[in-house]
């Protein structure tokens, strides 16, 4: 820990006060004995690099924790690897480059992993999918590229071997190719699936209906297309699913008895035309519905509004028509209600319509003497 001492600036001031951080203590170190067993150094402003070798002698350490400290810099040194008692690697938030180490599967002990914000680019190593114990990844918002590891003859690992894993965060990188069917298992425990943000291609796997104790998809702003899959309604358990920004065909998505469902994306796709779909006014928790640029026609559906949950609607650029009536039993919760751009020509607003903002610029209704109303503004 000397070492590190002497080769970092700005450390807690308190590693001047003495030699051995497990006699008189130092910020941020935790010891065993006379053995180092964790560094909690997040956001410690800590400028400096963790490419040297000092750190595989710390042999005893289970918690490496030195994130958010955006002057740590340089390559993530291979020696964590010989850490085998680790638990929770993380280094979130710095400024770290070059490749993920390949010996990080080697980690038998790892349950938790982060390297998400930091300027990490090349492949994601397929043998990360040797970390049987991990139940945290997340590798979120750096230059990853290439495609997601599957287990096959010829590599060590993948992700698809992650079984314990609950948390997929792989957003905002350069990862390409299909999202591989062999990615879904009723064997995994995934929670959080979040691809968005990358320039995946190809179609939905119906695999993904396999991941029932999923509670929160991403898959926007990305390339996918064909149809959304029909088993999607088999996920239950998720409260997000959000597929905007991407060139998926066919029908719209029948999210029917997806109950737990709080916030829908569909926005931003090549759906075919078609009426409002019966799951807008059924879905009990629903609170945002976003659904923009699309293909969406005739009424807007009355009983949605009443939905006991909804807070946001989010319609702008359909060609839903006709009258708008959002009836008399509205949400208490709704804030916002955004049609901009469809063909409304008359509007009907019952008496507990009080507080949520309604936007209806560039339909019919707009249009001569009505454009001065406070919703065509």
């Amino acid at each position: 820990m000397m070492r590190y001492r002497d080769s970092w600036n700005n450390t807690p001031s308190s590693w001047e006060d003495s030699e051995d951080p497990c006699g008189v203590p130092w910020e941020g170190v935790s010891c065993t004995g006379a053995r180092v067993t964790e560094l909690s150094l997040s956001g410690k402003g800590i400028i400096g690099e963790l490419s040297t070798g000092y750190i595989g002698q710390l042999s005893e350490l289970t918690s490496l924790d030195v994130s958010f400290n955006p002057g740590l810099t340089g390559q993530i040194s291979v020696q964590i690897s010989f850490l085998q008692k680790l638990k929770t690697l993380n280094l979130a938030g710095c400024s770290f480059s070059g490749c993920i180490p390949v010996p990080f599967g080697d980690l038998a002990e790892l349950t938790f992993l982060a390297m998400n914000s930091n300027n990490l680019s090349n492949i994601i190593p397929s043998e990360l999918g040797q970390l049987s114990n991990l139940y945290f990844l997340d590798l979120s918002d750096n230059h990853l590229t290439g495609p997601l590891p599957i287990s096959s003859n010829i590599t060590s690992g993948g992700l698809d071997l992650l079984l314990k894993a609950q948390h997929f965060h792989l957003s905002n990188n350069q990862l390409s190719g299909p999202i591989p069917p062999e990615l879904f298992s009723s064997e995994m425990s995934l929670i959080h699936l979040f691809l968005d943000g990358n320039n995946f291609t190809g179609v939905i796997p119906e695999t993904l209906g396999l991941g029932q104790t999923l509670e929160m998809v991403q898959l926007d702003k990305n390339f996918l297309t064909g149809t959304v899959p029909s088993n999607l309604n088999n996920l239950t358990n998720v409260n997000e699913l959000n597929l905007a920004n991407n060139y998926l065909t066919g029908p719209l998505p029948d999210l029917t008895g997806m109950n737990s469902l709080n916030y829908v994306d569909l926005s931003n796709n090549s759906f075919d035309p078609s009426e409002a779909p019966l799951w807008f006014s059924t879905l009990p928790k629903l609170a945002n519905l976003v659904m923009e640029f699309g293909s969406l026609q005739g009424l807007v559906p009355e009983k949605l509004f009443s939905l006991p949950e909804l807070q946001q609607v989010k319609l702008k650029n359909n060609t839903f028509n006709d009258t708008l009536n959002m009836g008399d039993n509205i949400s208490l919760q709704l804030e916002l209600v955004d049609l901009q751009n469809n063909q409304i020509s008359l509007l009907v607003l019952g008496y507990e319509y009080k507080k949520a903002l309604l936007l209806l610029k560039g339909n019919p209704i707009c249009s001569g003497g009505g454009q001065n109303t406070t919703f065509c503004q």
